[in-house]
């Protein structure tokens, strides 16, 4: 391990900074380092694998288009994507559905789709379109998504910006509506149903409903991102279900962990409004991933990982709040399996995290002494019950 560690300092360029350990495999909510050390997974890829690692079903899938057909280009017509339109459609309600690869290339494609809306349909003068982004978001790192970003972590040193974003608190109605008033050219609000980055954040009830009905009042689209959120993770299949978002977002879980895909879905208002060659991606929506994204969501469906998400997450929340009682945490929060746990001091997070890893359990504080606790979705009783011995032992040891 330390030959590899080594490897990735000297030739690996800096960008993350991940703990000291070397995976090589894993199957359901396990991972496995070099030694062949067993860990539960309570990242799952920041939730790209909702289905667990490796499920066979996607693997399945994986194998029989690789010998089929990998990628013609969006030049040509394929058969999976025709069928992956149909699938999205009847699983989710939107009219259409424009597939990407990452996250943030969805959600810039979110931005542009609003921008164009903007002039074409809401008559924003050329050049003057604005987008409203909630503080202490994240969807990405692009020049884009930093443009947008209120941590400086992500910003600094990356201008000059992109201009016509503008801000508001998350959880702040008020002061949404106070920038539709003031800012006329304002095409969309974009925002995360629960704030993943930002440290689980979750809003008041009712929010993204009021939030919707601000945008009508002030001919403003919707845009939920839930490429963090949606494909269950939440205990819902999307977390703004009902809300009726103009747009949402989709990524990470989509793809099941085995290849990188991504969508937006808006109906016909929004997306009959774009033209060949305005948009594009050699790889978007190719064969491969296309195939892959249907069989992802239905293991969600089949399995009825959506009810499991809802128990098992009760069941974190409800034995780690002693410890909110007691002092030793400050809080513990979520929503299905997208949960957090907080301490008062950052350090006692980063403590937790490198204890929990020697006892077998990976996971990564997330923001300024957060930590997110994300299983895969098929994570069992008996797992999770492993599970919360190891993060009830580590929060003892860390408030000795």
């Amino acid at each position: 391990m330390k030959r590899l560690l080594q490897l990735n300092r000297l030739h690996g360029a800096q960008n993350y900074s991940p703990l000291p350990v070397v995976l090589k495999r894993g199957r359901g909510v396990h991972l496995y380092d070099v030694h062949d050390k067993q860990y539960y997974d309570f990242l799952s890829s920041y939730s790209s694998v909702n289905q667990g690692h490796c499920h066979p079903r996607l693997v399945k899938a994986m194998q029989e288009q690789c010998e089929k057909l990998t990628l013609c280009s969006r030049a040509f017509h394929s058969e999976n994507l025709c069928n992956f339109f149909e699938y999205m459609n009847k699983t989710f309600g939107y009219d259409k559905c424009l597939p990407m690869n990452t996250g943030v290339e969805a959600s810039e494609t979110s931005v542009k789709l609003a921008r164009l809306w903007g002039y074409k349909a809401k008559k924003i003068p050329q050049n003057k379109a604005e987008i409203v982004v909630a503080r202490q978001n994240f969807w990405g790192r692009s020049i884009a998504a930093c443009s947008s970003s209120s941590d400086p972590s992500c910003y600094t040193n990356f201008g000059p910006y992109v201009p016509g974003f503008h801000f508001v608190d998350f959880n702040n109605l008020e002061e949404l509506e106070s920038l539709f008033q003031k800012h006329p050219h304002i095409a969309a609000f974009m925002v995360e149903p629960i704030q993943g980055e930002a440290g689980i954040k979750i809003p008041e009830l009712g929010y993204l409903q009021r939030a919707k009905s601000l945008c009508e009042k002030y001919n403003v689209l919707l845009i939920c991102d839930e490429v963090q959120t949606g494909i269950g993770r939440t205990g819902q299949m999307l977390a703004s279900e009902g809300v009726g978002a103009d747009m949402v977002v989709l990524g990470k879980a989509l793809s099941g962990g085995m290849m990188p895909i991504s969508c937006v879905l808006a109906n016909n208002h929004v997306m009959d409004l774009i033209d060949p060659g305005t948009h594009g991606s050699t790889f978007g929506g190719n064969p491969l991933a296309t195939a892959i994204a249907p069989e992802a969501v239905e293991i969600i469906r089949v399995e009825n990982l959506l009810k499991n998400a809802r128990i098992q997450g009760e069941r974190f929340r409800k034995e780690l709040t002693p410890f909110v009682d007691s002092g030793a945490l400050k809080d513990v929060r979520g929503v299905g399996l997208l949960n957090a746990i907080e301490f008062e001091k950052p350090r006692d997070a980063e403590k937790l995290v490198e204890t929990c890893m020697e006892k077998g359990l990976l996971t990564k504080v997330t923001r300024d002494g957060t930590i997110r606790m994300c299983p895969p979705l098929t994570i069992s009783d008996f797992e999770m019950e492993q599970s919360l011995d190891i993060i009830k032992e580590g929060i003892e040891e860390v408030s000795e």
